[in-house]
């Protein structure tokens, strides 16, 4: 990948930024930490690796995605939008009651939704699912399952992991959103997961590890899952929560906080900074 594409990337995770915290005001609710720690693995996934139809949004050979830690709408809603899966006015709409674009997105409702997701764990299992059904039914398309970190506590995610393994999923690329900090707290206070490297390896994956929020290896890392066989990979993305707002960054609070007025003016000032700097 040239520089300038890298930059082009760059720039489009910036608009998923800005389009999200837009899409928050609006609603005075929503997922911002978690959301913006994905922004650079959202635009890398759909604006240049996934092999997707937006004009044809239930296309049998799409590629397929889950997110499988459901509550980052944020992140998802915006990506659809701008990838022309749904119009981008819409989201203003995002969570009001007569709306179709909920806290949890619901694939009966949302154009490009491949699951609807909201119960921890059980996310990764469904992508599992499809990643089989390509297989028996002798289908190109792959599977990309983004996880939590703090996801990984929950016993099912492990247990999907085994079955990959086992079965050997070549098809099958799962992201950790590696952030370090879920609702309350850090990950390492509230159930430390540990090595993840070996955890995943032991489960028959083949690992990556990355800046997840560098576009290059981001890109480099999705092309190695592509070309490996007889693996599931993990990709695990080392990222960090709230990014691109200072007073987010890092902070628990801001797992599902709404900022209030004066918190929404710095965050947009910092996001305007960032576009300069992108734009210089």
């Amino acid at each position: 990948m040239d520089a300038q594409r890298i930059r082009e990337l760059e720039k489009k995770a910036h608009e998923l930024r800005v389009t999200g915290l837009n899409m928050v005001k609006c609603a005075r609710s929503g997922h911002i930490g978690g959301a913006f720690s994905l922004s650079e693995i959202m635009a890398v996934l759909y604006f240049e690796k996934m092999n997707i139809r937006p004009e044809e949004p239930r296309w049998e050979d799409r590629d397929r995605f889950v997110l499988s830690k459901g509550h980052a709408t944020v992140a998802l809603y915006p990506t659809l939008a701008l990838r022309g899966f749904f119009p981008t006015e819409d989201l203003k709409t995002f969570r009001k009651i007569d709306s179709y674009l909920s806290g949890h997105a619901e694939m009966t409702q949302v154009p490009g939704v491949d699951m609807s997701t909201g119960s921890l764990g059980q996310g990764l299992s469904t992508a599992v699912g499809m990643a089989v059904a390509a297989k028996q039914l002798g289908k190109s398309f792959r599977t990309y399952a983004v996880v939590g970190d703090g996801e990984l506590a929950e016993g099912q995610i492990w247990e999907a992991c085994m079955y990959a393994g086992a079965n050997k999923l070549d098809n099958l690329t799962v992201i950790v959103d590696s952030n370090k900090v879920q609702l309350d707290g850090t990950v390492e206070e509230i159930l430390d997961t540990g090595d993840l490297e070996s955890k995943f390896r032991s489960f028959g994956f083949h690992v990556i590890s990355i800046d997840g929020h560098d576009i290059k290896q981001i890109s480099d890392a999705i092309d190695e899952a592509k070309e490996t066989k007889e693996q599931p990979t993990v990709i695990i993305a080392n990222t960090v929560k709230g990014k691109g707002i200072s007073f987010m960054e890092n902070k628990c609070q801001w797992h599902g906080k709404t900022p209030c007025d004066e918190e929404f003016v710095t965050a947009f000032d910092e996001l305007e900074l960032r576009r300069k700097e992108l734009e210089g």
